[in-house]
């Protein structure tokens, strides 16, 4: 049997065990109480959330890519994902992720047909997953510099981007710093141009601290990250406290501190209604109904990005497009970056 009728069967497994993991969740329910006490008093380890998250490493796998940790020196570590054959004949695509995870939660929709067409590298960005840097610089241009770096390190010196979110960020500076090398960007739902004024509005809109919502710390933050991220967000109601508190243990616990100190940089940035247009071709791609960077920065950013720059908004779909709208998605970006 093919790898890629393998990694097809595997897809379709996968997508039915989570659809049948719905329906038992209310066994779990039950033991909601007892399994969520003994997690506090730090008697028993996370349990569902490791295995959910080997089985997503398992996938990626089955996609043709490896797991790779590279010294950029003494100081940061980056891991990717990687290609196990690089294709010459393909080209190379980057995908970053945001905020609320780490690249196999975020990209499982996307990496099984977006690796069809494309040599992919999939990175945790620093203070995500194996990433980390004893560096004191939290700034998206950081982060931009040492994913570069990783790809010159693994041969690679020219290749597009895509980054969602906090990732799309990283993609700009990746595009503005290093023009030679990134040669298309896509970019998802990442509110990069904004005046100081609408920093204002969203941030008293949401109502709270937003790090301890992005960076969350209880079942309830996690809750309404979920609820201001997706245009569905049913699937919330039915997760229990208990599963919440082992996704946040894994996700964001040894890394909480790193994680807060990205984002105060990007909330004390000064607002820049304006910023430096890209010599690459880039595409916006952005939900209607994103309630984390409202779709007006959408357009803000098409017009301070000028002609090289494609705006195209999906409907019904919230922040994270990349979960909840991940074919058209991959289509859009087939399209623009292959060319076709």
């Amino acid at each position: 049997m093919d790898t890629k009728k393998l990694c097809h069967i595997f897809s379709f497994y996968l997508s039915k065990m989570l659809l049948l993991f719905r329906y038992f969740l209310h066994i779990l329910h039950t033991l909601h109480r007892y399994v969520s006490g003994l997690s506090k008093m730090n008697r028993i380890p996370p349990i569902v959330i490791p295995f959910i998250d080997k089985l997503l490493s398992m996938y990626f796998r089955l996609c043709n890519l490896s797991p790779c940790t590279i010294d950029l020196d003494d100081q940061t570590t980056l891991h990717f994902w990687c290609p196990n054959h690089r294709k010459f004949n393909k080209p190379t695509l980057v995908i970053i992720h945001g905020y609320g995870g780490i690249p196999t939660w975020q990209f499982y929709h996307q990496v099984r047909s977006l690796a069809v067409g494309f040599n992919l590298y999939v990175p945790d960005l620093l203070f995500f997953g194996k990433s980390w840097t004893a560096n004191s610089d939290r700034s998206d241009a950081f982060q931009a510099k040492c994913l570069v770096q990783g790809m010159k390190r693994l041969g690679v010196d020219r290749f597009a981007v895509y980054g969602v979110s906090y990732g799309g960020f990283v993609a700009y500076r990746m595009a503005e710093i290093h023009p030679q090398e990134v040669e298309k960007v896509v970019i998802v739902s990442s509110g990069i141009v904004y005046s100081e004024n609408q920093k204002e509005n969203y941030l008293g809109n949401i109502g709270r601290d937003i790090s301890g919502i992005l960076v969350p710390e209880s079942p309830q933050d996690l809750r309404l990250l979920v609820t201001l991220a997706f245009f569905d967000h049913s699937f919330i109601k039915w997760s229990p406290d208990f599963m919440l508190r082992e996704f946040i243990n894994v996700m964001h616990d040894a890394n909480r501190k790193g994680q807060r100190e990205l984002l105060e940089y990007l909330l004390k940035k000064d607002a820049n209604p304006n910023i430096p247009t890209l010599t690459q071709e880039t595409l916006i791609i952005w939900g209607d109904q994103d309630k984390v960077f409202p779709v007006e920065l959408a357009h803000q950013m098409h017009r301070s990005l000028g002609s090289k720059s494609r705006l195209v908004i999906i409907k019904n779909v919230g922040h994270a497009a990349n979960i909840e709208s991940p074919n058209q998605l991959n289509n859009l970006i087939n399209s623009f970056v292959l060319g076709d």
